[in-house]
C-alpha cells in the first residue's frame, strides 16, 4: 500500500480545504470500500481526509415534509430510524440487505453512494479495465460477466453498481446535497451517476472536490407501501445479482401510482420508467405486473452468460408487486 497522510476534518470548510490542498487526497467515511481498494492497489491516495467527525450525522424532517439524511449517518442508524422504517420501508430493507452488521455500523450514507463497482477486472490491477485505466479495454465483455449489466451497458464497460441503498433512494426521487469551495449544490440522485458510454472512469456528475453533505427524501405517501427484495448467490450478506425496490398506491384494485427501480442490472441504479407507465392506471394483477416487467426489460441487451438475469428480473418484479398488491388489499 502506498504511504499516505491521514487528517481529521473538524468542519466542512476545513475538509474541503484539506482536499483542495492535495490533488491526490480523498475523503474517508467508513472506509468499507476505499480501504479495500487501497489494499488492492486500485486507489492510491496521498492523503485521507477523515470526515466522520463532521456534524452531518443526523436524520431530520425536511422543510417540505420529507426527510433529510446527513452524509455521515451510518447505514445501521439509517435502517433503524423510525421515520425511515414507517414512511420509506423499502429503504430500511435495502440497507439491511446490503452488508453485515459490522459493516453497516461503519459504512456511511455518502460513502455508500460513492462506492465503486465490485467487478473482478476492476479490482485486479494486473488486468485491463476502462474504469481504472481509460482506454485499456473491458475484458468482461468477452470474459467473466455472469453478474454484469443487462441494461445501459456499452462496449466500454459492463459492470454494475453495487449499492442496495441507492436503488431504494432512486425509486423515491432522492436529492443529493453537496458542498464545494464555491458553495453548495444539489443533484437528483437519478442524475448523480453518469452513463458508461466512452468515459466509464467518470462515474458521477459531482464537481471535482465535492463533498456530499446530505441526501433528502421528498414526501412520498406511496412509499409507505414499499418493499425491497434482493436476489444473491448465498443467503448470508453478498452483493445482488438482481434487486427491486417497489412501491404501489392501489385503490379499488387499480394502481394509482407506482415506483420501481432495479439494482445489479446496470452501471447505476435503474429507474424503471417504462414499467411505471405500464402500471399506472392498470389493474393490480399478475397480468399487469408481467406486462410492466416486459416493458422495462425490452431494452435489455444481455451478454452470452448473463441472459438469465432477464428472466430473474421479470420474475422478481412480478413477485414483489404481487406481494405489495396483496398487502394493499388487506
Amino acid at each position: 500500500m502506498k504511504e499516505f497522510t491521514y487528517q481529521r476534518a473538524s468542519d466542512v470548510s476545513g475538509a474541503l480545504a484539506l482536499l483542495g490542498a492535495d490533488a491526490g487526497a480523498r475523503f474517508l467515511g467508513g472506509g468499507t470500500n476505499l480501504v479495500d481498494l487501497m489494499k488492492a492497489g486500485v486507489e492510491r491516495p496521498s492523503r485521507l481526509v477523515d470526515v466522520r467527525g463532521l456534524p452531518l450525522d443526523r436524520i431530520e424532517p425536511a422543510a417540505d415534509g420529507g426527510l433529510r439524511i446527513g452524509a455521515t449517518v451510518t447505514n445501521s442508524d439509517l435502517a433503524a430510524h423510525p421515520g425511515v422504517r414507517s414512511r420509506y420501508p423499502a429503504l430500511a430493507q435495502a440497507v439491511l440487505a446490503g452488508a453485515s452488521g459490522q459493516l453497516r455500523n461503519m459504512a456511511t450514507v455518502g460513502g455508500n453512494l460513492l462506492q465503486r463497482t465490485r467487478c473482478g477486472y476492476f479490482t485486479d490491477v494486473t488486468r485491463p479495465c476502462n474504469k481504472r485505466v481509460p482506454g485499456s479495454g473491458c475484458p468482461a465483455v468477452e470474459g467473466e460477466h455472469r453478474n454484469h449489466a443487462i441494461l445501459g451497458a456499452s462496449a466500454h464497460c459492463v459492470a454494475v453498481h453495487p449499492s442496495d441503498m441507492a436503488v431504494a433512494l432512486t425509486a423515491f426521487d432522492a436529492v443529493v446535497s453537496y458542498r464545494t469551495g464555491d458553495g453548495p449544490g444539489e443533484l437528483p440522485l437519478a442524475d448523480l451517476y453518469l452513463p458508461v458510454d466512452g468515459t466509464p472512469h467518470r462515474e458521477t456528475a459531482l464537481p471535482q472536490g465535492a463533498l456530499i453533505t446530505a441526501v433528502t427524501l421528498p414526501p412520498a405517501p406511496v412509499a409507505a407501501l414499499s418493499r425491497y427484495r434482493k436476489v444473491r448467490e448465498r443467503a448470508s450478506y453478498a452483493f445482488a445479482i438482481g434487486s427491486v425496490a417497489a412501491a404501489l398506491d392501489v385503490r379499488d384494485g387499480v394502481i394509482r401510482e407506482a415506483r420501481l427501480a432495479f439494482g445489479a442490472v446496470a452501471s447505476r441504479p435503474w429507474r424503471a420508467r417504462a414499467a411505471e407507465r405500464t402500471l399506472t392506471g392498470a389493474p393490480a394483477d399478475g397480468e399487469t405486473f408481467a406486462a410492466a416487467a416486459d416493458a422495462e426489460l425490452a431494452a435489455a441487451r444481455p451478454l452470452p452468460h448473463n441472459a438469465y438475469k432477464v428472466t430473474l428480473m421479470r420474475n422478481l418484479v412480478v413477485a414483489v408487486l404481487t406481494g405489495l398488491a396483496e398487502e394493499a388489499a388487506r
